[in-house]
């Protein structure tokens, strides 16, 4: 039962950077997005920020490809649905996919749009919120 004297919860969101997160350790992919998913099934607002080589999980069929482990039945990919299922949003970082990819591409559609360390910087800032980088 919830103490009535305690201090209620006045976080309203948490702000993942998914900066070391690479295709080339598959095994670091799933744990962000099991985070998000149970943040976002505690009512708080998710934003997940790809950065650096992350942004590749938003092009189609890379992170369809990957799996967090041979044992694993999900993909990265079913990770990343389920943490959106729940209302967590996802942003690419315009200038890591400006340095990564050669050719426009067209974003997997649970991608909400561009964002980057300007968006992330405010949330950081936000005393509302609360950051996690992975």
């Amino acid at each position: 039962m919830p103490d009535p004297d305690a201090t209620p919860n006045t976080v309203e969101g948490l702000a993942l950077l998914l900066w070391s997160a690479d295709t080339d350790a598959p095994h670091r992919l799933a744990t962000p997005f099991s985070y998000a998913a149970a943040a976002a099934a505690m009512d708080l607002r998710v934003e997940i920020y790809f950065t650096a080589r992350s942004v590749e999980l938003l092009l189609p069929g890379v992170a369809a490809s990957l799996r967090a482990s041979p044992r694993h039945s999900k993909t990265v990919l079913d990770a990343m649905r389920e943490s959106v299922a729940q209302g967590a949003v996802l942003w690419a970082c315009s200038d890591a996919l400006a340095a990564l990819v050669t050719a426009p591409q067209v974003l997997i559609p649970e991608c909400s749009g561009r964002g980057g360390a300007v968006q992330f910087i405010a949330r950081a800032a936000d005393l509302r919120w609360r950051t996690l980088v992975f």
